[in-house]
């Protein structure tokens, strides 16, 4: 006679909550264990409430989307891709919809109601799940792992999934807790770093445009001196800096280029603000719309070029005395122009805190985590899943769909 499994889950968001429910579906006895109040915490709050669950690509495009350990996901991604998730979703009765950019999202808009569809499928398949209950010690006795909790509780088990998140959101519950079990069971743990982030920046004049969004814009960002990413699409000037779909995706290279940073250079963006066209060919369209207002000043005369809320800032930074006939200006003048156009250049000095990261850069060491399995090669019996692990992805639902692949290899080996 086959012998159930017992296996303890810790934490109840999206790697989580796909572990207990890939695990029941082995046979597994199981149990969640979370420190909140509710379920799916973070979940709620993803793709600003609505919940992007996953990016409708195939596998090699899931992995060119992952930035840090891209490698170690071939497993995860082979065994539970984002068919299978938007599948699984819709066989358990929640209706999904397809936007720009191949994001996900439930047809209600409601993050709500996926975290409801989890709980249901989770309820269906007899997963127990503690709320108010915080882990404080993970155990690995041999064959049983024990489990203690802040409760003074104690819980044992065959296999104890840890998918606890990384610590951004802190008031989410992710607070690093499954760094620091990592770390008891002898795991060592990549430098942690804000991930899908915003960046302060060190020219003060970007407050002056807080609120404009540019669009079509190519955003290339420096460290050390080499480029590390460049795109092109819509950025945001805020009070502090710069935000918007490309800054995040600029923090992802940024946060694993800091992790080798020498110092030789100071990292930095530069935005070119009509990458349709070469240094000459706007040379020619500045020079021709100069022929065109020869008696206009040069504050005036950027209008055709440069949203209304940018030009004060322009005219500012390229050195051309503002109220200089724009027949007047020189060509070392309008090529100095042209080149800021083309290249504008913004310093950062830091990203933003963790109460705005979207995710954690940096994690559990995945040297040390069987990636066919999501075992610890350290701790037999221990398994890792979602945010937890040294793996991070762009915008668009990658990230989630690292927590449902994680979390479904777990629950899976963990359970046979």
């Amino acid at each position: 006679m086959e012998i159930c499994k017992k296996i303890i889950v810790i934490g109840a968001g999206a790697a989580g909550m796909m572990a207990a429910i890939s695990a029941a579906d082995e046979g597994a006895e199981v149990i969640i264990l979370d420190k909140n109040e509710k379920t799916g915490k973070k979940l709620f709050i993803t793709g600003k409430g609505r919940c992007n669950v996953t990016n409708a690509v195939d596998e090699d495009s899931l992995i060119a989307n992952v930035v840090n350990n891209p490698k170690f996901l071939f497993s995860a991604f082979s065994a539970f891709n984002s068919s299978d998730m938007c599948a699984f979703l819709e066989k358990e009765g929640l209706k999904l919809k397809v936007e720009r950019g191949n994001r996900v999202f439930p047809e209600s808009d409601h993050s709500s109601d996926v975290i409801k569809t989890l709980e249901r499928a989770c309820k269906k398949r007899g997963v127990k799940i503690i709320l108010n209950e915080a882990v404080s010690e993970v155990l690995n006795e041999g064959e049983i792992k024990v489990i203690k909790t802040e409760k003074k509780k104690t819980y044992k088990c065959d296999a104890v999934i840890i998918a606890t998140g990384g610590f951004t959101y802190a008031s989410t519950g992710s607070t690093g807790d499954g760094y620091k079990f990592a770390k008891a069971l002898g795991h060592s743990i990549k430098p942690l770093m804000c991930g899908l982030v915003p960046f302060n920046i060190k020219e003060s004049f970007c407050k002056d445009m807080m609120g404009l969004s540019l669009r079509n814009v190519r955003l290339t960002l420096f460290v050390d001196g080499k480029k590390k990413y460049s795109e092109q699409g819509e950025m945001l000037f805020t009070h502090f800096g710069v935000s918007g779909p490309l800054v995040l995706s600029a923090s992802e290279y940024y946060a694993k280029a800091m992790r080798n940073f020498k110092k030789k250079e100071e990292p930095y963006i530069t935005i070119d603000l009509k990458p349709a066209l070469s240094f000459e060919t706007l040379d020619k369209r500045v020079l021709k719309d100069f022929d065109g207002e020869k008696n206009a000043e040069f504050k005036n005369s950027l209008n055709k070029l440069l949203p209304s809320g940018m030009i004060e800032t322009i005219v500012k930074v390229s050195g051309i005395e503002p109220t200089k006939k724009v027949n007047e200006i020189r060509a070392e003048e309008r090529e100095r122009l042209v080149h800021l156009l083309k290249e504008f250049r913004l310093n950062i000095s830091s990203v933003r805190g963790s109460a705005e990261a979207i995710i954690t850069s940096g994690g559990v060491n995945v040297k040390e985590i069987n990636p066919k399995t999501m075992e610890s090669k350290l701790s037999p019996g221990v398994y890792f899943a979602g945010e937890v692990i040294d793996c991070d992805a762009l915008t668009g639902g990658f990230n989630l769909q690292i927590a449902w692949s994680t979390g479904f290899l777990a629950g899976k080996n963990a359970a046979i």
